[in-house]
């Protein structure tokens, strides 16, 4: 089943939208905290996304922007900004069709059948990502997302990112860490992973992310 966010700040126009995706069989969900869109769409993993151009906070383009950092996923932008420039800034944003308010929900149905359509019918373009805490962790090229940063990180740090990410909240053990790092069975000197450690948060303190990763003495590292 098809999965539809819907970034729309208008709540009448928010409801019409959510109520005819889902009596075509779609699921469908509209944003909570327009602050956090990026987030939000992270977290539903939508196979299409229907964006507003104005919103509270920050415009469409900005959040198409974001989106696009990490996804290929369809974008429809849906605004009653209709001038041609607007057009053309939604198109190279990433935008994947454009229609203009007020429509026809019938037009608006149609459209969005028709993209998911010929999307989906290629191949599955969802974001492969993971976030807590608006640090996002894009799988598909070992890098970290933190608000406006993109931080390229080692194979190591990185798996140590997605271990204690994935595990969010349970203190994970050293050797846990080491075992998922290094599973060939020669020896690794314990050392390594603190030096793993200590880069991997000088990387995070050097964008703003402070105090990410705790140290649970004698017991390993969490991630709350």
């Amino acid at each position: 089943m098809f999965k539809v966010l819907v970034v729309e700040d208008d709540n009448k126009i928010n409801d019409i939208i959510l109520q005819n995706i889902i009596k075509v069989g779609y699921e469908a969900k509209g944003i909570e905290d327009f602050n956090n869109v990026f987030n939000e769409f992270v977290n539903y993993e939508p196979d299409l996304v229907l964006l507003d151009i104005n919103l509270p906070f920050y415009d469409g383009f900005y959040w198409c922007g974001k989106i696009r950092l990490v996804s290929k996923v369809p974008i429809m932008f849906i605004s009653s900004r209709n001038t041609d420039m607007d057009i053309i800034i939604a198109t190279n944003m990433g935008g994947d069709d454009f229609v203009v308010k007020p429509f026809s929900i019938e037009l608006l149905m149609t459209k969005i059948n028709a993209l998911l359509r010929r999307t989906y019918s290629y191949k599955d373009l969802k974001a492969d990502v993971i976030e807590h805490r608006g640090v996002v962790l894009n799988l598909k090229d070992d890098t970290l997302i933190y608000k406006e940063e993109k931080l390229e990180l080692t194979k190591n740090e990185f798996k140590i990112m997605y271990i204690l990410i994935k595990n969010h909240g349970n203190i994970i053990s050293r050797d846990r860490i080491m075992r998922s790092l290094w599973k060939s069975e020669s020896f690794v000197d314990d050392n390594t992973l603190t030096v793993n450690i200590t880069r991997l948060r000088k990387k995070l303190k050097d964008i703003g992310i402070n105090d990410f990763i705790e140290t649970k003495k004698n017991l390993g590292y969490i991630i709350e």
